[in-house]
């Protein structure tokens, strides 16, 4: 009990420092959603909660670490608990549920890496890419839902004259989502759907997916989607210019892409940005130039 309120107030102290928004360059770029290299998107470190190279905390987070990257080929979730207290390490990562075992387990296997290299002292830590996120405590996080920011990743077109089209039809295929994967078993907790929809004298497709992890029960699943949702609107608000959203929270994520849209006018280049709580500690990102020139290079 003791340990579960010093969680919740170490979580609450983190409530806007994980939100980052990244914003991409041109709408076509949704087809480099596809590369076989996951792409970094956050770190956090706390760093209020520190160890030694020696302890034996180090050793056992490092043990978890490996021990998630060597169960990564069997599936998109895992977690794991090494040592005894006060020195106990728990670990977990999530894959998105439509890549394969492969791009799983190279997520993952890359995640544990940068983590460890990057939070070298910190008692907790979280890693996300687009594809997957790895984390890691001191405090039991299995079956909470955290109340606290996603990391939104989306990209912009110009303005297309439909916005009653996606806040209605895309915002009802979201909710029903939602409502399929609280309803579904707890191994995937797993559900998208795609659609053609013409209408306002245009065709799209839309695709959409909702992600719970297995600890989750349906009742938590739901709470953490609709808080992903939650952050979808503050960060995608003007959704009639979002062309793909993804919002990706420790326990959940919410995702959906619309392709086969013609914009209204020709493409802009928008800003990359991030955005943190100033008050909290920091938090490392790392958004590198050479992947940008790469993907505006291809």
């Amino acid at each position: 009990e003791h340990n579960n309120i010093e969680y919740k107030q170490k979580m609450a102290r983190t409530i806007t420092a994980l939100h980052a928004s990244l914003f991409f360059f041109f709408f076509s770029l949704f087809s480099h959603q596809t590369m076989s290299q996951p792409q970094h998107m956050i770190t956090f470190c706390d760093p209020s909660n520190n160890f030694t190279q020696t302890s034996a905390y180090k050793t056992n987070r490092d043990n978890v670490l490996s021990s998630l990257a060597d169960s990564s080929s069997l599936g998109t979730y895992s977690n794991a608990t090494i040592g005894l207290s006060p020195n106990t390490v728990f670990g977990m990562f999530l894959c998105r549920g439509d890549i394969n075992r492969t791009s799983c387990s190279d997520c993952v296997q890359r995640a544990t890496l940068e983590i460890a290299k990057n939070c070298t002292y910190q008692k907790e830590g979280f890693i996300f890419y687009d594809k997957c996120m790895v984390r890691y405590s001191d405090f039991s996080f299995f079956t909470l839902v955290e109340d606290m920011s996603s990391v939104t990743i989306h990209s912009l077109i110009p303005s297309v004259n439909s916005s009653q089209f996606f806040s209605g039809i895309l915002r009802g295929k979201i909710e029903d989502l939602i409502l399929r994967v609280s309803l579904s078993s707890p191994i995937p907790y797993f559900v998208e759907d795609q659609e053609r929809v013409t209408r306002f004298e245009r065709s799209y497709d839309i695709k959409a997916m909702v992600q719970c992890s297995p600890d989750l029960d349906s009742r938590n699943c739901t709470v953490c989607l609709r808080s992903a949702v939650r952050d979808l609107s503050g960060c995608c608000g003007n959704s009639s210019q979002v062309l793909w959203a993804q919002s990706f929270l420790p326990k959940c994520l919410v995702y959906y892409n619309i392709s086969g849209l013609q914009p209204d006018q020709p493409p802009n280049v928008v800003n990359l940005g991030f955005k943190k709580d100033e008050g909290f500690g920091r938090i490392f990102i790392a958004v590198m130039t050479a992947y940008v020139l790469a993907l505006l290079g291809t």
